[in-house]
């Protein structure tokens, strides 16, 4: 039987096609924030809960700044609003996406100072 308290997050990139294309779609525990690893430059997300009734959305949300490999959605009652930025210290036990939707938790996180190099650790853990 299913968790009725999970959520779906779906990520579309609404730049491609005539209806866009899915960047990712994750199952989760209730989150207000969810990273996304290597985000395009505009994203539309649906939150969903598993009766398929619509929680919060974000449309076309564009990158704004400067080009960073992760990307920080929350959720902001009914809207998702985007945050293009390296992730600190008070981020670590985040959720984060990857592209095509395995969801993992953000354990630790360096990057140098002038953004040329970064390394990160996530954990993945499923159950049946």
């Amino acid at each position: 039987m299913a968790d009725e308290s999970l959520e779906w997050w779906d990520l579309w990139y609404p730049g491609a096609g005539a209806t866009g294309l899915s960047f990712a779609r994750g199952h989760i525990d209730p989150s207000t924030v969810l990273w996304v690893h290597s985000a395009p430059d505009a994203l539309s997300v649906r939150v969903r809960d598993d009766a398929e009734r619509l929680v919060a959305s974000g449309h076309s949300l564009e990158r704004a700044g400067e080009r960073f490999p992760m990307t920080r959605l929350e959720r902001q009652g009914e809207e998702i609003v985007r945050e293009d930025r390296w992730p600190v210290a008070s981020d670590l036990g985040a959720l984060v996406i990857l592209p095509g939707g395995e969801v993992g938790t953000l354990l630790a996180w360096w990057n140098a100072a002038d953004g040329s190099e970064w390394r990160w650790q996530v954990e993945f853990y499923n159950q049946r």
